[in-house]
C-alpha cells in the first residue's frame, strides 16, 4: 500500500535460534506488504539462525549496531528464543529504550517474557501464552486471555492462531493515523 499510514515504517523483528518460525515469518512478510522497512535482528548481524521448526532466518543486523532510535516498531517473537534473549543485556536495554521512547513493541507467545524481564510490564494490560501467564502477572501485569491486547505503545497476543489480530493492531495503532 503505497503511500498508506505504515508505509516506509522501519519494523525490527527479533530472531535467535529456536524462534517460534511462524511468529517472525508472519509478521516480516505481512508487514513488507503494507510497505515498511524490515529487518530482522539477531545476537549477531548476517547469521543464520534456524526456528524451532528448522526454518532459517538470516539477521539482517547484530543487536550491537541497532538502537531504538533506528526502529518504529520492535517485533519479539515466541518460541524459546525469548529466553535467550531475556538473559541478554543489550536486547534487554533495546526493549527498555524503545518503551521510554513510545516505540511501538508487540509481544506474541513467549515473546512478553522478555518484556517481564525488561521490568516494562507492571500495571500494564498484556496477555502471552498461558504458560507463562503466571509469570507475566507475578510481573504485576494485568492478564487478559483474548487474541489481541493493547496497552498504548505495547502489543501482544498468545499464539500463531492470533497473528492476523496481532498485525492489524500493530497497522491501525492510533500512532499511524494522522
Amino acid at each position: 500500500v503505497h503511500g498508506g499510514t505504515f508505509w516506509a515504517m522501519k519494523v525490527g523483528i527479533l530472531t535467535e535460534y529456536n524462534h517460534e518460525d511462524l511468529e517472525l515469518q508472519y509478521p516480516l512478510l505481512r508487514f513488507r506488504e503494507e510497505g515498511a522497512i524490515t529487518f530482522l535482528i539477531g545476537p549477531k548481524a548476517a547469521t543464520a539462525y534456524a526456528g524451532k521448526h528448522g526454518y532459517p532466518s538470516k539477521s539482517d543486523v547484530g543487536i550491537d549496531d541497532i538502537t531504538a532510535d533506528d526502529l518504529d516498531v520492535l517485533i519479539v517473537p515466541g518460541g524459546w528464543a525469548p529466553d535467550y534473549w531475556r538473559r541478554d543485556q543489550r536486547f534487554l536495554k533495546l526493549v527498555v529504550d524503545c518503551n521510554a521512547k513510545g516505540k511501538i513493541i508487540g509481544a506474541i507467545c513467549h515473546g512478553p517474557w522478555l518484556l517481564i524481564s525488561a521490568k516494562i510490564v507492571r500495571g500494564r494490560n498484556a496477555t502471552c501464552f498461558v504458560a507463562i501467564k503466571d509469570d507475566l502477572e507475578n510481573a504485576g501485569a494485568l492478564y487478559t486471555d483474548a487474541e489481541v491486547v493493547q496497552d498504548d505503545n505495547l502489543i501482544t497476543s498468545r499464539t500463531i492462531g492470533d497473528l492476523p489480530a496481532f498485525c492489524k493492531a500493530i497497522i491501525a495503532h492510533p500512532k499511524w493515523v494522522k
